[in-house]
C-alpha cells in the first residue's frame, strides 16, 4: 500500500488542549503523516480553548476532568455511538492508540471487532505517578494494567531501547519498535545564548545556572530537585536555580526553592534562548520515556545531570556529555552538579559533546519510523 491510500485513526487522551511532550510528538507525527499523503483523524477530549492548534482532522471524545487536583487533564468516558459511528464512516486501515485509559481501551476493542489492526505508542511512564501523591501501593496494578494493554495492540511503538526493554520485563509480548523523537536544530543551539537575558533576570554572568526545564508538576521529580539545591546550599556551593515553565505545582516549587528565578513558560525561539542559557541541565524526573528536554539541552550546548532512568540512560553518556545519578541519591545529585559548578572547562567539554550527540535526532526522521510501521503492519495484513 502507498502512503497516499493508507488511513489513520489517532486516539490522544491529550492532543492539544494542555501542551507537553507526548502531543508535540502526536501532533509532529501527524504533520509528516500528512506531507506523505496519508489521511489523519485524530480523536481526543477536547476544550474550548487548546493551549494550540491541532494539526489534520480532531474529533471530540467525551471526557470528565482528572480527579485528584489535576483538572486541567481530562479523561475519556469510553467510546460513545456518536464516535463508534465516525469511525466507522472513516473507514481507518489503521488504529493508532497513544493513551492506555479507558477511551484508549476501547478504542482497541473497536479496531479488533472489526479487524482493523492496531499500534499503541507509549509516551508516559504513568505508572510511576502513584508514588507522587501518596498513593504508592497502586505502582503495581498500574504495570498490570499497562502490561494488558500493551498486549492488546498488534504493535507498540516506544521512544528509547530501555523503554523497550522495560516493557519486555513487565511482560509486554506484542512486538516492539523504536519512535525516537527529533530536535529543532535552528532553535536549540548554543548560539542562542544570551547573557542579555539572564540578567534580566537578575543573574550575575558568573554564576553557574542550574535549569529546570518542563511543566510544573510532582511527577518532574520536583521534590527531589528541590532536596538536591538545598544540600548544594548546605555545601557552600554557589549556583542560581533558573526554572523554565509553569504548572500547578509552582507555589510549592518556589517555596522550596526561594532563591530560584522563574522565567515562566517559554516558546519557540524564546524557549532556545531560555534553555542556551542555562550552565548546567537538571533533570531528576523518573517519568520519562525518552526526555525531549534532555537532547534540547544537549543541542544548546549544556551539561546534563540526571536521573538513571527511562527518558536519559539512552540519551546522557556517563562522564561525556554529562552524568547519570540513581534517582533518589541526593548526595550523589549534589557531587555531579557540584563537580560541574567548580570545573568550567568539564561544563565547557561536556556541553560540546552533548551537542554533537544531538545531532543524531531529527524528526524526519523519527517520524518516518513510525510511518514505516504502518506500512508494514498493511503488508503483513
Amino acid at each position: 500500500m502507498q502512503p497516499d491510500k493508507l488511513r489513520i485513526a489517532l486516539y490522544s487522551g491529550n492532543y492539544n488542549y494542555v501542551r507537553d511532550g507526548a502531543n508535540q510528538a502526536l501532533n509532529r507525527l501527524a504533520a509528516h503523516l500528512i506531507d506523505a499523503g496519508v489521511t489523519v483523524r485524530a480523536y481526543s477530549p477536547t476544550v474550548a480553548e487548546p493551549a494550540f492548534p491541532a494539526t489534520g482532522e480532531l474529533v471530540d471524545v467525551p471526557a470528565v476532568a482528572l480527579p485528584g487536583g489535576r483538572g486541567e487533564y481530562k479523561l475519556g468516558r469510553g467510546l460513545p455511538k456518536i464516535v463508534r459511528e465516525n469511525l466507522a464512516a472513516y473507514r481507518p486501515d489503521i488504529v493508532h492508540v497513544s493513551a492506555p485509559d479507558w477511551s484508549g481501551h476501547r478504542m482497541l476493542s473497536w479496531a479488533r471487532a472489526n479487524g482493523i489492526p492496531t499500534l499503541a505508542s507509549l509516551h508516559t511512564r504513568f505508572e510511576t505517578y502513584p508514588r507522587y501523591y501518596g498513593i504508592g501501593f497502586l505502582e503495581p496494578l498500574a504495570v498490570r494494567l499497562s502490561t494488558r494493554f500493551y498486549n492488546r495492540a498488534d504493535r507498540v511503538m516506544v521512544p528509547s531501547p530501555g523503554m523497550a526493554t522495560l516493557l519486555r520485563e513487565w511482560g509486554v509480548t506484542s512486538p516492539i519498535g523504536i519512535w525516537s523523537r527529533g530536535i529543532d536544530h535552528d532553535r536549540f543551539t548554543p548560539a542562542r545564548r544570551s547573557l542579555d537575558w539572564r540578567r534580566s533576570l537578575g543573574i550575575r554572568d558568573g554564576e553557574v545556572a542550574i535549569g529546570f526545564l518542563g511543566r510544573l508538576v510532582l511527577e518532574k521529580g520536583l521534590g527531589i530537585f528541590a532536596e538536591v539545591i538545598g544540600e548544594l546550599q548546605r555545601r557552600g556551593v554557589p549556583h542560581r536555580v533558573l526554572v523554565v515553565g509553569e504548572g500547578p505545582a509552582r507555589g510549592w516549587f518556589a517555596e522550596r526553592v526561594p532563591g530560584a528565578v522563574f522565567a515562566g513558560f517559554q516558546s519557540g525561539d524564546a524557549l532556545g534562548q531560555a534553555v542556551a542559557s542555562m550552565d548546567v541541565f537538571f533533570m531528576p524526573s523518573v517519568t520519562e520515556t525518552f526526555g525531549n528536554v534532555t537532547t534540547e539541552a544537549m543541542a544548546a550546548g549544556v551539561p546534563v545531570v540526571a536521573a538513571r532512568a527511562t527518558g536519559a540512560i539512552d540519551l546522557v553518556e556517563e562522564g561525556v556529555t554529562g552524568f547519570l545519578v540513581p534517582p533518589t541519591d541526593v548526595a550523589a545529585y549534589a557531587d555531579a552538579i557540584q563537580r560541574l559548578v567548580e570545573n568550567e572547562a568539564l561544563r565547557q567539554a561536556a556541553g560540546a559533546a552533548g551537542h554533537r550527540a544531538a545531532q543524531q535526532y531529527v524528526w524526519k526522521t523519527a517520524n518516518q519510523a513510525v510511518l514505516d510501521a504502518y506500512l508494514e503492519m498493511m503488508r503483513a495484513r
